[in-house]
């Protein structure tokens, strides 16, 4: 029963930093503007109140509970850190958006949807280090992937000479395409330590039921870094930079929540 407060509490709190977002946004310049510290403060009790839920969800007798909906609650987590954390040295916070209700929307899943997917409390530091690299790899990646969205409708208004409302309380399109290479950078780099670190824990991939996940997350990892080297080599931006980035973005997740939901929630294996 004290989860279920909890997870209405974070709920809470999660819509009232999107609605303080939104505010933001729409009385930008204006007299009474939304202080950007209350945002990030309201942001971080939801984000408090999500991990003292998250505890009590993963940490059972027999070991940790890594179910569907679990990990993505975990994930949308990780999401909202690296979000607020990011937030408060640079103009990121817009995309708490959709950051934000998506956080709502996992708990919400994950109480009525609660589900049974262990890994023994005995398990070396080594294979949960993997997996908290992996989440913290996908949930910067997601980040990247949001703002390549935000960019490519700040570009089109642009384009279209209408940069009005929410796109003129946005920051200049040199800089948000520059915080969108450095989100690329920093998520890749934790992608490519996933990898190398989770192919020593790889005997069978068919037998583990891993093969469509490690070779989808392959591809993705070669979709991310022809990128990057596009972007280094030849100034890769705007548009193909956006369509590399969603592209390798839904790589990832049919690698891991598409072969995830396939084995639990259709095989329940």
């Amino acid at each position: 029963m004290k989860a279920h407060y909890l997870t209405i509490a974070a709920i809470g709190f999660y819509l009232a930093c999107t609605l303080l977002v939104a505010l933001r946004l729409r009385h930008h310049g204006q007299t009474g503007t939304v202080k950007r510290s209350t945002v990030l403060l309201t942001g971080f009790i939801a984000l408090l109140l999500h991990a003292a839920v998250l505890h009590g969800e993963l940490h059972t007798d027999q070991g940790i509970n890594l179910s569907f909906f679990n990990v993505a609650s975990l994930t949308v987590w990780m999401v909202s850190a690296v979000l607020l954390v990011s937030a408060l040295g640079k103009p990121v916070e817009t995309l708490g958006l959709v950051v934000f209700p998506l956080a709502c929307a996992a708990m919400l899943a994950d109480l009525a949807y609660p589900g049974s997917h262990l890994m023994s409390g005995e398990s070396s530091w080594e294979l949960r280090l993997h997996v908290v690299v992996s989440i913290l790899a996908y949930a910067m990646l997601t980040l990247a992937t949001l703002q390549a969205i935000l960019l490519a409708i700040q570009d089109n208004h642009l384009r279209s000479h209408h940069p009005g409302g929410v796109i003129r309380a946005l920051p200049p399109l040199q800089t948000m395409e520059s915080l969108l290479f450095e989100m690329i950078g920093l998520g890749f780099v934790l992608l490519s330590v996933s990898l190398l670190s989770g192919f020593a824990y790889l005997e069978d991939m068919f037998a583990q039921h891993v093969a469509h996940k490690t070779l989808l997350s392959m591809i993705g990892w070669i979709v991310f870094a022809s990128l990057l080297w596009g972007r280094f080599r030849f100034g890769w931006r705007g548009t193909t930079a956006i369509r590399w980035t969603l592209s390798g973005f839904v790589l990832l997740m049919l690698a891991y929540f598409g072969s995830k939901a396939i084995l639990e929630l259709v095989l329940n294996r």
